[in-house]
């Protein structure tokens, strides 16, 4: 076969490839919602500018969310999965799940050097591309997917805009004057949220890089083995959100991102101590 026959052969064999349209689409909806995140962020304050530039920008970044779970859903579902698509989902996110989130912090009032902000802010965004990488290697390795290695950036960033959509609720119950108990804890959560948020982002960028295991909540929900657990989880969350609309997104992502952390350092004291007790009963030689 000659040169000119097999580069022919390679160019029908690319024209037969059909391309992922409708979840590159869905892909790219989520880098436009985390673009136009990062813009709305970085106008805050202007006087042409809406009237709450940062709660539009988080929920953005929820709606970048939504994009992130469609695209593989669909791509599923019309079996157009591809390395192509893994790459781009990856890249999109960090736009949407680390560099838009990190912007927003670096908007809100703090109590901190604006130079140790801005430090914090890149460790976040460098925290989400080396989960992200790390994800893209070890998605073939043995992965069940039922769970994720390290917190996941969507459920990073989700924390971080919900804190930021509360603020001006927050803010609006504190100056109640029907419940003095009211305005006491909206005092309170207010003070936590603006002054705490810089180091929970740095607590959440530690947390996507750890070898904490993280369980996939859409792929439980609809296992059989997860039915009553799953049950639980979804009555608790409909109470919730039905009690306290303002905390109740940040109290869901608190329900996930808690525990596995809380778990593997319990497993951790409770292993060294049963080999301090081990070490103890040993008899001296």
């Amino acid at each position: 076969m000659s040169n000119h026959d097999s580069a022919e052969e390679n160019v029908s064999q690319r024209d037969e490839k059909t391309f992922p349209v409708l979840p590159t689409l869905l892909t790219l909806g989520n880098a436009v919602c985390g673009i136009g995140s990062i813009t709305l962020s970085t106008k805050a304050g202007h006087p042409t500018v809406m009237e709450n530039p940062l709660a539009v920008s988080a929920i953005l970044i929820f709606l970048a969310m939504v994009f992130d779970s469609l695209d593989g859903v669909v791509a599923r579902w019309t079996r157009q999965t591809s390395e192509f698509g893994g790459e781009l989902d990856s890249l999109c996110d960090v736009i949407s799940f680390g560099v838009a989130p990190a912007v927003l912090t670096l908007e809100i009032p703090h109590l901190y050097p604006p130079r140790v902000i801005w430090v914090l802010a890149v460790l976040y965004v460098i925290c989400t591309v080396l989960r992200l990488a790390r994800y893209n290697v070890e998605a073939g390795e043995n992965h069940t997917g039922e769970d994720f290695t390290g917190l996941p950036s969507p459920a990073a960033a989700g924390m971080i805009a919900s804190l930021v959509f509360v603020i001006p609720d927050l803010h609006e119950l504190s100056g109640s004057p029907d419940s003095p108990i009211v305005r006491l804890i909206s005092d309170s959560l207010y003070a936590i949220t603006t002054r705490g948020l810089p180091v929970l982002s740095l607590a959440l960028a530690c947390l996507m890089v750890s070898r904490i295991r993280y369980p996939h909540i859409v792929r439980q929900l609809i296992g059989a083995r997860y039915k009553f657990r799953s049950l639980l989880t979804l009555v608790f969350t409909v109470v919730v959100v039905s009690a306290i609309h303002e905390l109740a997104v940040p109290l869901v992502l608190c329900m996930y991102i808690i525990p596995p952390p809380v778990r593997a350092a319990r497993r951790m004291l409770t292993t060294k101590w049963k080999r301090g007790a081990s070490k103890s009963e040993d008899p001296p030689s």
